[in-house]
């Protein structure tokens, strides 16, 4: 017996581990109507279709006591149960079955009769209670199978060149397979006059917003640009709001003309009507940096309490950060800066040089060089193309420009400092005096001020929405006065607007403290201590004395006040502060033939008249402790016969800058350089 009863704790915990309870309710109202001679033969065949296994076997449970006692109450109730009220003959015992320890005692036909209904009703419930759980189930599997279908929208087929236009949207692979014939049309060249007309457009989603399950709208991005898009249609909806921002799509639409401009599109005066979308390539679902947040203002900012992007994540993420409409528009004017660059001096006879960058000793004897491993020697990053540039004047080309990298080894960690930029040099040879050639330098800058204000005033205009900015001022002739001039202006007028300054400052101070905003009152409170500092000085500043990065800026708004301009150069240089090559002034020989040129108050070139002279050079040198041996053939160059010539350094970056009044360098330079900085 203890092996039958075993063999029920298994039964059980079988039930319990498949789940059968449902089953058995089932077949316990099934045995009610069937009402088998031998139950549990009839029940072990039921178990046997439902699972291919009995257990217990149909043997061992007759042997058990309860089955046993089941078994005889079976048959009083088959009987009691027959056709016409009368008694039937009690089933015999399974085979195998032992004889009850009690017999029960016959049951009359009232008695059981009861007892048939009963289980009848209960089984009825259990079938009931199935039924409802089962109908239970099956209704939470459809609605979860409904959300995970509206999750994931409608089915989107993987199409390609050769079957795209089978289906009005999916994700197109564009690999080169084959050509489509579409006709593009560039976002810009949206207008109210192709009213009617339909267009392909390939695009960036800048965002997408549902209306309702039927109808959408997207904005697309291209460069500068922007048009908004409808999307209707239940399943073009759905597929349109599962795209990320900055997936490249291609769009068939009709063009519209909306009932009022839409706001905050640079086609403010069309809507697009979407009738085939195709996602080209998928941009992540979660970007590091959201060009809707590169793209804020400073106002925007602090007027709506956002979060500021921070220089370091933008440059982090720089490839993301270049799709703002700012920086779209900072570039294509860079871009313009060299072009504009290259045909004035192509204009004026010029020729384009390129020089090496991999030299064997420092550019102009200085120590601030990148130097590398040059297979059994050491190279060095050259600093400026300034000797290369006079060796090809002293191989008779004339006048030359070149438009290059310059490396500078420079810890300088400053807003205009890096260690790699764009150099625009150029070298020309003269007559007579050396301002021939900063005539030349003058009308290079003015025309392309000019050129950039007549091709760039959507990108200026881009620029100014994020960075506001006021428009540069600038003369033709340029102004032009000397050192001991400007240092003259700077101690006359300077005062006075460092005080204004300071006022500013403390100001700024003032609201950094009402608003709680240590950090910011922290760096006000260094401000005003190094702008006292400074303006200690500035009073008494030397004549010839050296001007500081600070003089400059505050000479610059000394300039824009009294002389309404931005735009000056400033001429004869002290002696002492200019490379030996530099030719000395003939009649002051404190001074120098040398000269910066200035934009807001910063310095963007610096030339000279060179030496050309090879004993002069050599005597300079040596008066400067300048070790000129490792520069003989830069020497013997002027050996073998040299024209007169001067020239001059542009940094391209610097240009665009401060022809902008942008905060700092780092976003003119693509993927900037310095000595915290070799990523990305």
């Amino acid at each position: 017996m203890a092996d039958a009863g075993a063999e029920t704790e298994s039964l059980k915990a079988y039930l319990k581990e498949h789940r059968l309870e449902a089953t058995l309710n089932g077949l316990l109202n099934q045995i009610v109507v069937d009402r088998p001679s031998d139950p549990f033969a009839w029940m072990a065949d039921q178990f046997v279709a439902h699972s291919g296994e009995t257990v217990p076997t149909a043997e061992a449970f007759a042997q058990d006591v309860d089955g046993a006692r089941f078994l005889q109450q079976w048959g009083a109730l088959h009987a009691s149960s027959a056709p016409g009220g009368s008694a039937a003959e009690a089933p015999a015992p399974a085979a195998g079955a032992a004889p009850a320890t009690e017999a029960a005692p016959a049951s009359s036909g009232g008695e059981a009769a009861p007892l048939a209904k009963n289980a009848a009703k209960n089984a009825a419930k259990a079938e009931e209670k199935r039924k409802k759980e089962e109908e239970k189930e099956r209704k939470r599997r459809e609605r979860e199978a409904a959300q995970q279908k509206k999750l994931a929208g409608p089915e989107v087929p993987s199409l390609t060149i050769g079957n795209f236009m089978e289906h009005s949207f999916g994700t197109l692979s564009i690999n080169s397979a084959g050509v489509t014939g579409r006709t593009w049309t560039a976002v810009g060249d949206l207008d109210a006059s192709a009213a009617g007309t339909k267009v392909w457009l390939r695009a960036r989603l800048a965002n997408s917003r549902q209306q309702s399950a039927k109808l959408g709208f997207l904005v697309l991005r291209q460069r500068l640009r922007t048009v908004q898009l409808v999307v209707q249609g239940k399943d073009m909806c759905a597929f349109a709001a599962g795209l990320p921002t900055e997936s490249v799509v291609d769009v068939q639409a009709t063009v519209t003309v909306p009932p009022a401009p839409i706001d905050g599109c640079t086609q403010s005066a069309v809507e697009l009507s979407v009738e085939r979308l195709y996602a080209v390539s998928m941009a992540m679902a979660r970007l590091p940096l959201q060009v809707e947040d590169a793209a804020r203002s400073e106002a925007e900012v602090e007027a709506k309490g956002l979060a500021r992007v921070s220089q370091s994540v933008r440059l982090d993420n720089r490839v993301i950060d270049l799709r703002t409409a700012a920086s779209q528009g900072i570039f294509r004017m860079q871009s313009q800066v060299c072009q504009l660059f290259r045909e004035f001096l192509v204009g004026e006879g010029f020729v384009e040089i390129h020089s090496p960058k991999l030299i064997a000793s420092a550019s102009e004897g200085g120590a601030d060089v990148f130097r590398l491993g040059y297979f059994d020697r050491f190279a060095y990053l050259a600093q400026s193309p300034q000797l290369y540039k006079q060796m090809a004047l002293m191989a008779d080309l004339g006048k030359v420009f070149e438009i290059g990298p310059v490396f500078r080894s420079e810890k300088s960690l400053t807003h205009r400092h890096m260690t790699e930029f764009v150099g625009l040099d150029l070298e020309m040879t003269f007559k007579d005096d050396y301002h021939e050639v900063l005539d030349t330098l003058e009308r290079v800058f003015l025309h392309i001020f000019e050129g950039l204000n007549a091709r760039c005033g959507l990108e200026i205009e881009a620029v100014r929405r994020q960075f506001p900015f006021a428009d540069l001022k600038f003369k033709r002739p340029a102004f032009r006065f000397t050192f001991r001039e400007a240092t003259q202006m700077l101690r006359e007028h300077g005062p006075a607007i460092g005080a204004e300054q300071l006022a500013a400052l403390e100001a700024q101070q003032t609201k950094a403290e009402a608003a709680g905003r240590e950090e910011e009152v922290k760096e006000a409170i260094k401000l005003i201590a190094d702008h006292k500092a400074h303006m200690a000085t500035v009073a008494t500043h030397g004549e010839l004395e050296d001007i500081s990065t600070r003089d400059e800026k505050l000479l610059g708004a000394v300039m824009n006040r009294f002389k309404g301009i931005d735009f000056y150069v400033i001429d004869k240089f002290p002696a002492d502060l200019r490379p030996f090559y530099t030719m000395p002034d003939p009649a002051d020989p404190t001074v120098s033939n040398s000269y910066d040129i200035f934009i807001r108050g910063e310095e963007v070139t610096s030339g000279a008249q060179r030496i050309h002279d090879s004993a002069m050079l050599l005597a300079r040198a040596r008066s400067m402790e300048v070790d000129l041996s490792p520069l003989t053939d830069y020497v013997k160059s002027f050996q073998y016969g040299a024209n007169p010539h001067a020239g001059g350094g542009i940094g391209l970056e610097r240009v665009v800058m401060l022809f902008l009044n942008l905060d700092n360098i780092r976003k003119t330079s693509m993927f900037p350089r310095d000595p915290n900085r070799l990523t990305p």
